[in-house]
Formats: C-alpha cells, sequence, structure tokens
C-alpha cells in the first residue's frame, strides 16, 4: 500500500468517504494527473507539478480542496482565507458533492499548465 494510501484508511467516516470519492473526481478529470503524499496530505499533481490537494478545515472539521495556484481564480465560492497564492473550496461531508463544480475546478487549475499561464519544468 502506498503512503497517499495510508492517509486515506486513517480518516473516520464519513470524511474517508467523501475524500475517496474526492481522489477519484480528481483523477478522472485527466491521465496525466498523479495522487501522492507531500507534506502529510494527498497532493494532485498534473505531469509532476502539484496543482491541487485534499485537506479537512481546522475549525469546522469539513474537507476542503486546495488549490495551488488560486490566486488565478475569481469564483466566490473559493476562499483564501490568509493564504496569498492558494484559495480553497469548501466541502460538507454530510451534503452531496458539487461533482459538476469540482470537475469545473479541477479543470480550470489543469489548464493553468496546460495553456502555459504557469509553467511546468521540463525534465
Amino acid at each position: 500500500m502506498k503512503e497517499v494510501d495510508n492517509f486515506y484508511e486513517r480518516q473516520e467516516e464519513p470524511l474517508r468517504e467523501v475524500l475517496l470519492a474526492l481522489k477519484e473526481i480528481i483523477l478522472k478529470q485527466d491521465e496525466d494527473i498523479t495522487n501522492v503524499l507531500k507534506y502529510g496530505m494527498p497532493f494532485f499533481c498534473y505531469k509532476g507539478k502539484m496543482f491541487c490537494y485534499l485537506w479537512i478545515h481546522k475549525k469546522n472539521k469539513q474537507p476542503y480542496i486546495g488549490i495551488v495556484e488560486g490566486k488565478h481564480f475569481d469564483e466566490s465560492f473559493l476562499i483564501q482565507e490568509s493564504r496569498s497564492r492558494m484559495k480553497i473550496m469548501m466541502l460538507s461531508s454530510n451534503e452531496d458533492l458539487p461533482i459538476d463544480r469540482i470537475e469545473k475546478i479541477v479543470q480550470k487549475a489543469i489548464n493553468l499548465y496546460k495553456t502555459g499561464i504557469v509553467k511546468i519544468k521540463n525534465k
């Protein structure tokens, strides 16, 4: 079992179910997306470049998707809090996931890399 898989398994329900569903939704968006553990949290990389991550909000104990290049987004439902670069999309573990909204945000994040707005270093 990969280290990132252990992260999901350690979560209590219903958070585990929500985080696993989010993982599946994000990975389906592009064949070049991978899921790795960085800084103790599951990050999603597009061609090796981190573009979003999953975490649990400290105050309200709800899951969220963090968008690494959130500064390029102006959607009102994305929250900046005290972050300068990243924005988060809060979700509820007690409600159905807004799948269309999640897919659109993930696609927009990937497109930052596909279009060159955010550079991917060549290896």
